[in-house]
Parts: C-alpha cells; structure tokens; sequence
C-alpha cells in the first residue's frame, strides 16, 4: 500500500480495563463496522489498564466506529492515531554478520534518506547474527513482520535451513537480495549484489516509488 492509500486506513490506541475481555468486544465492533482488522499489538499486557492498537482498513465511518467503541463498558478512552506504514513506511531488513549488516546499513539508510527527502518513507531494520539455526529463525520471521518489503542477508557463508527460510518468505512475496558469498543461499534469492554498500542501495531504490529502476528485470542476476 502506498503512502497515498494510508488515508483509507484507520490506527487507533484503545485503553481498556485488562481483564482479558476486552480484545473480544473491540473485535465484535469492528465486524459489525464491516471494516478488519489488518494489525494489532496490546501494550502494558496483564495491568489494570492495557493499550491495545490496532489499524483497520474498510471503515467507511470512523465516527461512528470510533464512538462505538467509546461506548463498550471495558474501554476507557479511543484516540486515532497515524498508521505505522504512514510514519514509517516500507520496511527493508538486513541480517547477518555484523560488519557485513553495517555496511548494507550505511548503503540502504544512505539511499533512503534521498528518496525520504522526495517524499518516501522508507525505514531500515538490521540484526547482526551468527548461526545457521538463528538466522533462519530471523528470516523466517521476517515474513510475519508488518510492512517488511525487503530482506538483505548479509554474510560470508549461507546454506542449509537458510535457504529454505528464504525459498519459504519468497514464495510469501518477500523480496530477497543476498551478498555474494559462500553456501546455497546465493542461488535461492532474487538478486546477488557482491558490495555492501550497492546491496543496501539495491534494496531501497527496489521499492522507492520516487526511483527509476525495476528489480523484476534484474531477477537471478549477479553484481
């Protein structure tokens, strides 16, 4: 979703009595409201008072729904809010070795800015790891990660149960781009980048709206 259709959805904090009830109503309204549920994350779980957030889509009116809400006895106050792919954006995430994720980082965020200045909203997540079984854990992961677009692994060696984590968040959409390096991971990923710095680059102009480049007709390709 572009930042242009962010206004055609609705980010609200609830604080709510934390009883364990609560998520069930709010649920209730917003089906009655014909609008879902697209996240969802409670702050201050187990206390007396609980934040839960949530950003819907298809709310026609959120007057209505807001005050709905208002009016269900488990909750205290409703404040709209800006949704996170609003203030954030598109997600890109690097993980691996620690040099290695540093300097994709300083390629991507780099890039990022320029494009952020033009009126993107790009933001760049990393977390250096070590381990097979980590850091296919991490990507794994990375596909029930909201707003994530890209996925940069960044290493010396790669293979193994890493390839399968990235075949698996491939075929979930997830764009993958890799370092050139040693083990299976280079041949399961959309693009190879051997430096660093371009790969993180790579990354951000691969979903920046405000550049002039298409990654679909660099698929399989090495740099």
């Amino acid at each position: 979703m572009e930042e242009s259709e962010a206004q055609y959805s609705l980010a609200l904090a609830i604080d709510v009595e934390g009883d364990g009830h609560a998520l069930g109503a709010i649920a209730d309204v917003v089906a009655g409201a014909e609008a879902r549920i697209t996240w969802i994350s409670i702050l201050d779980a187990q206390k007396a008072v609980e934040t839960i957030l949530v950003e819907l889509a298809g709310a026609g009116n959120s007057e209505t729904l807001i005050a709905s809400l208002r009016s269900l006895p488990c909750v205290q106050s409703v404040t709209q809010r800006h949704t996170l792919r609003y203030i954030f954006g598109k997600r890109i995430v690097v993980i691996g070795g620690g040099s290695q994720v540093g300097q994709v980082a300083l390629g991507a965020v780099s890039e990022a800015d320029r494009h952020n200045l033009r009126g993107e909203r790009i933001s760049v997540d990393t977390i250096p790891l070590v381990g097979e079984q980590q850091i296919a854990e991490a990507v794994r992961a990375t596909a029930r990660l909201p707003r994530v677009e890209v996925l940069v692994l960044a290493g010396a060696l790669m293979g193994g149960k890493i390839e399968d984590a990235v075949r698996a968040v491939r075929a979930k959409g997830l764009l993958v781009i890799s370092l050139n390096m040693a083990g299976t991971v280079p041949k399961a990923v959309d693009l190879v980048v051997t430096d660093p710095v371009q790969a993180g680059v790579m990354a951000v102009m691969a979903v920046a709206r405000t550049a002039s480049f298409d990654i679909r007709r660099l698929v399989g390709r090495r740099f």
